[in-house]
C-alpha cells in the first residue's frame, strides 16, 4: 500500500510541476526567422533579448488569450489544492472510503488544462501579431498537453482509490 501511495503522490507532484512550468515558461509559441533572433511567446509576453507584453492582451480582441491565461492558472491552483485535500483526506477519512473530493478537484484541473490548450490551438492566429504568426508550438504548449492526461489519470486514480490500513 505504501508503494502505491508513494507512486500516486509522485505522479501528482509531477503533474503539478508540469502545470507550473507550462503556465510560467515563455515557450508556448516559437518564431525562428532566418537571420533574426528566436522569439518566444507565452501567455503574457513575447521575448527575444527583451520581453514585451503580448499586443492587445488586455482588450476584448484577446478574450481567447485571457481565457487561456485564466484556465491555466485555475488548473494549477486546483491541482495544488487537490494535493493538499488528498493529504488531509489521507488522515481524516475512515477506512474503506474513497478520495472522492480530491478526485473531483483533480478532474476539474484536467478539464481546465484541456480547455486552455484547446482554445490556444484553435485561436493561435487570432492573438499573435502578423509577424509572429509563422511560428511553431513551443515546449510549454507541449507540456500543457502532457499535463492534461497526467492530471486526468491522477483524478481517476483518486476516484478508484480507497483508504486502507
Amino acid at each position: 500500500m505504501l508503494i502505491i501511495l508513494a507512486f500516486i503522490i509522485l505522479f501528482h507532484v509531477a503533474a503539478t510541476i508540469l502545470l507550473f512550468v507550462a503556465t510560467i515558461n515563455n515557450a508556448w509559441w516559437v518564431v525562428s526567422q532566418a537571420g533574426r533572433d528566436v522569439i518566444y511567446t507565452d501567455l503574457w509576453y513575447s521575448c527575444n533579448t527583451t520581453c514585451y507584453p503580448v499586443e492587445n492582451s488586455h482588450s476584448a480582441d484577446a478574450a481567447y488569450l485571457q481565457a487561456v491565461q485564466a484556465t491555466m492558472i485555475l488548473a494549477t491552483i486546483l491541482c495544488c489544492v487537490s494535493f493538499f485535500v488528498f493529504i488531509l483526506q489521507l488522515f481524516r477519512l475512515q477506512q474503506g472510503e474513497r478520495f472522492l473530493f480530491t478526485a473531483i478537484i483533480q478532474l476539474l484541473s484536467a478539464l481546465c488544462v484541456m480547455v486552455a490548450a484547446s482554445i490556444y490551438t484553435a485561436q493561435k492566429k487570432s492573438f499573435h501579431v502578423p509577424s509572429l504568426q509563422e511560428g511553431v508550438y513551443g515546449s510549454s504548449y507541449v507540456l500543457a498537453w502532457i499535463s492534461f492526461p497526467m492530471t486526468l489519470m491522477s483524478g481517476l486514480m483518486y476516484l478508484v482509490l480507497r483508504k486502507r490500513k
